[in-house]
């Protein structure tokens, strides 16, 4: 990565993509997210219909498909889709076996003692983003945007903030690293915006 500076100070407008509401996905690709549905006959006490019961709700939003909860934890976030035909009935979750099963049984059981009142444990290993990854997505957001408005890569670079870029000759820009870096950070963003920022869902 090229020498950064964090002062900012080219006039290219971008976006601020630092929205504090949580994201509903579908939640089968997200291995995180808890399937709730109707238990069995015989299992009354599986009741979780009082949601006031599961924790503050970060986001609750009713569809046709059911009730899904963003539920705040110091630890980590939970995630819950409660299928519509549960409303109001005893409660079991519903496991699928792919090939995120280990996930899927370690986010249920960070729920679970989540509602037994212990502290949950954290997060499944790699679905919290690093500050590293979550500052190199905002940075190929915006180069995308900068390049689709039709801006250079040397732009681009001076608009990321780089000492270099603005003060080198048109040939040293050709074979300088940042020009380099810059060209990589546009095309994986291209990729992302092309379908691979799924993989942001996975743990594989």
């Amino acid at each position: 990565m090229p020498n950064l500076r964090g002062d900012g100070g080219y006039p290219f407008a971008h976006r601020d993509f630092t929205g504090n509401g949580p994201l509903f996905w579908q939640p089968d690709r997200i291995p995180v997210a808890i399937l709730l549905d109707t238990a069995p006959p015989g299992f009354r006490s599986a009741n979780l219909s009082d949601i006031s019961a599961l924790g503050t709700p970060r986001a609750d939003a009713n569809t046709p498909n059911g009730r899904h909860l963003v539920i705040a934890d110091p630890n980590g976030e939970h995630r819950l889709w409660v299928y519509a035909s549960a409303h109001g009935r005893s409660i079991a979750a519903i496991i699928p076996f792919d090939a995120d099963f280990d996930t899927r049984i370690t986010s249920l059981l960070r729920f679970h003692r989540h509602l037994l009142g212990h502290p949950s444990g954290s997060l499944p290993r790699g679905w919290a983003l690093t500050p590293y990854r979550r500052d190199r997505l905002l940075r190929m957001i915006r180069a995308f945007d900068l390049k689709q408005a039709g801006a250079s890569y040397r732009a681009i670079a001076i608009a990321l903030d780089s000492d270099e870029a603005a003060v080198l000759s048109a040939t040293e820009w050709k074979l300088s690293s940042t020009r380099s870096w810059t060209i990589r950070l546009v095309r994986a963003a291209r990729m992302m915006v092309n379908g691979g920022y799924r993989k942001l869902l996975t743990f594989r």
